[in-house]
């Protein structure tokens, strides 16, 4: 599983063996079932979490009951509650299995421990949250500029191996469109 993480740090960092081994004990390795939640919306948020295996969905409910999915998370992604995480807060998201899933989950408290003990890690950081913050901005301009048909284009050009996985009520809930129109659009 730590081979998975290295493959994942080096596409940014190199690493040596030695630095490597470093970076592995900051990390704990945890296993989900599906429908399982990592994050629980109102309670702390105690890790950021690697996926190595499985597939995740960020909600936020209001309090009225109604659902929002923020987003998806699967192999090779991080995901959390970032605003809770980095602010020591409650979570104002929930995020739950739709697979069984098995994470690597990194503390606020070990990841300021990992970057001071190897500091590029700081660099690898820094870049996936650049690459994040483009992500939602791309996001929020395509359910600006965008009809249901170019954002649901644009999810199967960008993530067509996660289309595939993901329940079609979800798309289409994530979409902020109805089963049935999704329906149409993928035929």
């Amino acid at each position: 599983m730590y081979d998975i993480l290295r493959k994942h740090i080096e596409k940014i960092i190199p690493l040596t063996d030695k630095e490597a081994e470093l970076v592995f004990p900051f990390f704990v390795s945890k296993k989900y079932k599906k429908h399982q939640f990592l994050i629980q919306q109102g309670e702390p948020v105690k890790y950021n979490y690697f996926i190595l295996e499985g597939l995740l969905k960020l909600v936020l409910t209001e309090d009225n009951g109604k659902s929002f999915i923020v987003g998806f998370a699967m192999e090779d992604w991080w995901e959390t509650d970032f605003q809770a995480y980095y602010q020591q807060a409650d979570a104002s998201m929930s995020l739950e299995c739709i697979e069984d899933t098995q994470v690597l989950c990194l503390s606020l408290d070990d990841y300021r421990n990992l970057c001071k003990t190897v500091p590029k890690m700081e660099h690898f950081f820094l870049q996936k949250a650049y690459a994040g913050y483009i992500a939602a901005q791309q996001r929020i301009i395509s359910s600006m500029t965008s009809n249901t048909s170019q954002r649901y284009a644009e999810l199967l050009k960008r993530y067509p191996t996660l289309v595939q996985r993901v329940p079609k009520s979800l798309l289409a809930a994530y979409l902020g469109v109805s089963r049935e129109t999704l329906s149409r659009l993928s035929q």
